[in-house]
């Protein structure tokens, strides 16, 4: 699905890549970046006995149970959702060519997208991007500060956690006139799916999995704040890669 594809092509592909080819130790001073290394360790390990116990087992059922059409419409529903705050940081990190982008498949895969479960923006070649506060303050300067692990929601660091409030005002869901049930309900969905794009890649986990994690991480935050702009080439040919709808 669209969504699965960015995912992979954006965030997680990219930062494999660099981690493979920097080394996890030649891109910076392990104590440097995690110094509470052992809170952090804490933290990972908690949150993945609730990922074992609970996410995990739900993105499995999800994935068994939803047919491949619907799980592509809520991907593509929550996609739409994200273009707003996008656009949003657009503007705050002065690329407004960018921002009329992001409005622009807004604007197509709310009306003509049925309310966003078709990619029709994508169809017309109009390319989806992200962008998050952590990210617009990493463009003017913030530091990241160091990393932290948060409980449940995983990987961060000082900067994309203070952002997160700044985030969620940005949130369109969280606008919505919505009874409070309905919006855990649509909040879960949303992790969930989440949770089930990443079933796939967990083979590819290699060697201690906290510093592999904190690795991939913090390469794919770099990626993202430099809008994919790296020094080295290393995804040249991934359009070419064919990733399996059905697998994701």
């Amino acid at each position: 699905m669209k969504e699965a594809r960015v995912l992979l092509m954006n965030k997680i592909i990219p930062a494999l890549m660099l981690v493979l080819l920097l080394g996890a130790n030649s891109a910076w001073a392990v104590e440097d970046v995690d110094p509470w290394e052992n809170w952090n360790r804490k933290v990972f390990y908690f949150n993945e006995a609730v990922d074992s116990y609970v996410a995990k087992p739900v993105a499995k059922g999800y994935k068994a149970v939803v047919p491949t059409f619907i799980r592509r419409g809520v991907g593509n529903f929550f996609s739409n959702l994200g273009e707003v705050p996008t656009a949003a940081n657009d503007l705050l990190q002065a690329k407004p060519g960018a921002a009329a982008t992001s409005a622009g498949r807004f604007l197509i895969n709310s009306t003509v997208g049925l309310l966003g479960l078709v990619d029709v923006a994508s169809m017309l070649d109009i390319e989806e991007h992200s962008e998050d506060f952590g990210q617009t303050l990493a463009v003017w300067g913030v530091e990241s500060g160091p990393y932290l692990v948060l409980p449940i929601l995983g990987p961060s660091n000082v900067r994309d956690g203070l952002s997160l409030y700044p985030d969620y005002l940005l949130d369109p869901l969280n606008h919505a006139d919505l009874k409070e049930d309905e919006r855990y309900g649509i909040t879960a969905l949303k992790l969930i799916h989440i949770r089930h794009q990443l079933l796939d890649s967990e083979g590819i986990i290699q060697g201690d999995k906290y510093s592999f994690i904190r690795d991939v991480y913090l390469q794919s935050r770099t990626y993202q704040i430099n809008d994919g702009q790296v020094e080295d080439k290393f995804d040249a040919g991934f359009d070419d890669l064919d990733l399996d709808d059905e697998a994701l």
